[in-house]
């Protein structure tokens, strides 16, 4: 049977394929690659309408209801970087620049910077940026099973100002001669909370690449674990935002600095709707999911 690959912009035809019933979107995505060699399966997506939804590459033509003549509509999704490189290109990025001005450059600061006292709070909240951040590479390597291998490769420059921007932004303000940090016992007590949420934030991340299975993209219900951190599941559908977000307000309360505050608030905004996204996929994808869950603050949202 042939089937009809028209462009979603402006409708033109790109190819016909002769394909067989039982062949999978994902093997016309490799065909389209032998005649097109610029569109890669990964940046290529296939529709039944221009501005439809784009469709599982694992469903066959037939399960799509597809027949002899019939039309999909493929969109170029530009060109793709892979998920790995674009978690270390942002993770690494303000982990290195944080580094740097922690040590007062005379480019920020001025010669004799260098050589001012530094309050301990400083050098604790050196300590736990570049912790954070390495504990992201680390994941990125060793834990994180992604679910789609690519993303736009303009995506990347965007992720990256957002992160190290913020880096240099609040770094500059923590580890500034003039800093007055807060009581120790204040800084104390939010380390404290601040450990307990980057535990708990890497037991989620552990718990998730246990319920894939390597190399699939199955979808399970997450539920808590033998770890006790992970009891989080029972109240939200992301706990591992509801972490990281806890995480930044510690540090936050620890510095009493607001450009960490401005960057815990635009990290709960991203997260939060990152996490009514999956919190409506799950309800959606599972008739029997937990319907007392919120998605990302327990009991509220």
């Amino acid at each position: 049977m042939e089937i009809g690959i028209l462009s979603t912009s402006g409708g033109k035809q790109l190819a016909t394929l002769t394909v067989d019933p039982n062949s999978t979107l994902k093997e016309l995505k490799t065909q389209i690659h032998r005649l097109k060699s610029h569109l890669y399966p990964d940046r290529q997506e296939f529709r039944q309408e221009p501005r439809g939804k784009g469709l599982d590459e694992n469903k066959t033509v037939a399960a799509l209801g597809l027949k002899d003549h019939s039309k999909l509509y493929l969109k170029d999704l530009g060109p793709q970087v892979a998920w790995k490189t674009v978690f270390l290109t942002e993770y690494a990025g303000p982990l290195f620049v944080y580094a740097w001005i922690y040590q007062r450059p005379w480019l920020f600061y001025g010669d004799e910077a260098a050589s001012q006292p530094m309050s301990q709070v400083a050098h604790i909240a050196a300590f736990c940026w570049v912790v954070h951040y390495a504990k992201r590479i680390v994941e990125t390597f060793f834990v994180h099973r992604f679910s789609h291998a690519t993303m736009p490769v303009r995506n990347l420059f965007r992720n990256c100002a957002y992160y190290w921007i913020f880096a240099a932004y609040v770094a500059y303000h923590v580890n500034h001669p003039l800093y007055t940090a807060p009581c120790q016992i204040q800084s104390y007590i939010a380390l404290g909370f601040w450990t307990v949420c980057e535990l708990g934030n890497f037991s989620i991340h552990w718990a998730l690449r246990n319920l894939r299975p390597p190399g699939s993209k199955e979808r399970r219900i997450p539920r808590p674990t033998n770890n006790p951190l992970t009891f989080l599941f029972n109240l939200v559908s992301c706990p591992n935002y509801t972490y990281e977000v806890g995480g930044w307000v510690a540090f936050t309360i620890m510095t009493q600095c607001i450009p960490a505050g401005l960057f815990a608030f635009a990290g709960l905004y991203q997260m939060a709707v990152w996490a009514i996204g999956k919190h409506r996929a799950y309800k959606k994808d599972f008739k029997d999911y937990p319907r007392g869950r919120k998605a990302i603050i327990p009991f509220v949202l």
